[in-house]
């Protein structure tokens, strides 16, 4: 590999078949395909990745693994289907979310590129490459899988084509994860219903006439659009019919029309050590880390099709074995710290532990409630690929004394600076004037539409700054019940439910808005290049000051610029 000039032969662990050669596009960062990559152009549009610009189409992508949202498989699909993916695409270890969008597109359409998992050492030689081959690959099963006779059955079309195509995925799936095995699960939250475009319609409305039946207890997440109220906000028609589309496949199928990316905030939640098989990135995380329910990071289209048979590969995070911290990730101390830590933490340590169950020590004494360990976590799951987190005397599995002290942990120990470069990578945009303020990704709860009330009492907004909240409809029932609604309305506060900030386009964005403020640091990764605006961060008592004003001020928070200011 001494030439650039050079076309690489490689092999390794195939996990699609195929042969393929191409430039590379080589990469050593995690890259989320969703927020990450334009399914239309096959543009890399995050904005915080280094390939941020490339495009994808006709190379050879080598990247160690996905991160972020499980819905990176519908934008594979999407990719591969438009003729707009990339040749082949090199791991440097099997990951689920990628490979899966590539199984669906050939189980269900015939259409499919080569997907190889060459090792670390022979990844980090790719750097040097300019031209790979892949030649005639072959996906082996790996170990056997045992199956009980309902397994069989299933496989055989005893229930179902449907099930059947969806069982065939889940075996490919458990045999990529290493699993010997499946296990029941008790219930599913599908991811898939979001629209990434006609592919992922298309699955779901050919599962449905085939007779797909939900087996266990399935809510669905937020989907692209208001359900209820899409033609008078003004949504475009192609988009509007489309996404409600794709929501009344999986209704068909059985699914609850929840339609909220947080389910942990239903009442009926899942208990601690349950098996479940949850999809969207935040959910899991908080499934994982809060609930202590049990689940892998599930990609779209394999939640469906563990829906539809009630079988998951037994494997991941399914194991109390792969449940274990991997590196402890030290805070500095902080003192009066506001809800803005939380966020701005869970970006942090995600990137710091990309694929990494973290242990996180030092933040216990600021008693983070479930809003704060919500907004953590989804940050967290934004950069990092590792499906849960702990932290120390806070989350179930690290709450008795010396949880893991047995562990022989690597310190990744965080600073004052870290925090403020973190802080400056999630404000894009320079103090300033805003166009809209962004809240509700995940979807608020009561509690946070009652503190939010509570903030805008007595104010109005400023007549060119909206501010919109996305939630779940039982959660606006919640806060209508509470009184919080009457106040959000005098403020001037716009509800929308059944859709989520990453799914959000224009007009409820306004065609004008240049700078959108927010209290997520998921959106303020995502914003960039799901919406082609600039971002601001801050707390909700911030956004809510930016929607009074018009305006970020941009000052740091006190407990931010007092840890900085006295290192």
């Amino acid at each position: 590999m001494s030439s650039l000039t050079d076309t690489v032969d490689i092999t390794g662990r195939v996990l699609v078949s195929g042969s393929a050669e191409g430039e590379v596009l080589f990469t050593d960062t995690a890259l989320s395909f969703w927020g990450g990559a334009d399914a239309v152009t096959g543009e890399i549009i995050d904005r915080h990745h280094p390939l941020s610009g490339e495009r994808l189409t006709g190379r050879v992508l080598a990247l160690p693994t996905s991160r972020g949202s499980c819905t990176g498989s519908g934008v594979i699909l999407e990719l591969i289907l438009n003729g707009q993916g990339p040749a082949a695409i090199v791991l440097e270890h099997p990951e689920a979310i990628i490979t899966l969008g590539v199984i669906v597109a050939e189980e269900v359409f015939g259409q499919s590129i080569p997907v190889i998992a060459v090792g670390k050492e022979q990844f980090a030689a790719l750097k040097t490459a300019r031209h790979i081959r892949i030649s005639d690959g072959v996906a082996g099963m790996g170990a056997e899988i045992a199956l009980t006779d309902r397994d069989q059955a299933i496989l055989a079309g005893e229930r179902g084509e449907a099930a059947a195509v969806a069982m065939r995925i889940v075996l490919r799936m458990a045999a990529l994860e290493g699993a010997r095995e499946l296990i029941d699960i008790t219930r599913a939250h599908i991811d898939g219903c979001i629209y990434t475009g006609p592919g992922g319609l298309a699955f779901a409305e050919k599962l449905r006439d085939l007779g797909g039946r939900v087996v266990v207890p399935t809510t669905l997440n937020a989907i692209s659009v208001d359900h209820r109220r899409w033609q008078v906000q003004g949504v475009a028609e192609a988009l509007g019919r489309s996404a409600a589309a794709v929501a009344d496949a999986y209704v068909a199928m059985g699914a609850q029309p929840t339609f909220t990316c947080a389910p942990y905030l239903l009442d009926d939640r899942p208990a601690r050590d349950e098996q479940i098989v949850w999809a969207e990135s935040n959910a899991v995380v908080y499934a994982n880390s809060v609930l202590g329910a049990r689940t892998m990071k599930y990609p779209d289209y394999l939640d469906i099709a563990i829906a539809l048979t009630g079988r998951a590969p037994k494997a991941g995070c399914h194991l109390p074995e792969e449940r274990l911290p991997q590196i402890r990730v030290t805070v500095p101390p902080l003192e009066d710290v506001d809800d803005s830590l939380w966020p701005l933490l869970g970006y942090l340590i995600g990137t710091v532990s990309p694929d990494a169950i973290p242990l996180v020590e030092g933040v216990s004494q600021h008693l983070p409630d479930t809003d704060a360990l919500k907004a953590f976590g989804a940050a967290f799951a934004t950069t990092s690929a590792a499906p849960m987190f702990h932290i120390a005397d806070v989350t179930p599995e690290a709450q008795s004394p010396g949880a893991f002290a047995a562990l022989d942990l690597s310190t990744i120990s965080l600073t004052h600076d870290d925090l403020q470069r973190a802080w400056r990578e999630l404000n894009g945009a320079g103090a300033g004037p805003v166009q809209l303020v962004s809240l509700g990704n995940p979807h608020f709860s009561a509690t946070e539409l009652a503190a939010l009330a509570d903030l805008c009492r007595g104010k109005r907004r400023h007549a060119s700054v909206p501010l919109v909240v996305t939630c779940g409809r039982a959660e606006m029932v919640k806060a209508e019940a509470a009184g919080d609604l009457e106040a959000l309305a005098d403020f001037g506060v716009t509800l929308v439910n059944d859709t989520c900030w990453c799914m959000v386009t224009e007009p409820i964005i306004p065609v004008e808005a240049e700078v959108i403020m927010t209290n997520s640091g998921k959106y303020a990764h995502y914003g960039p290049g799901l919406t082609g605006r600039t971002m601001r961060f801050g707390s909700l008592a911030a956004c809510v000051d930016a929607a009074v004003t018009g305006e970020d001020r941009g000052t740091l928070p006190a407990w931010l610029a007092a840890a900085v200011g006295n290192r």
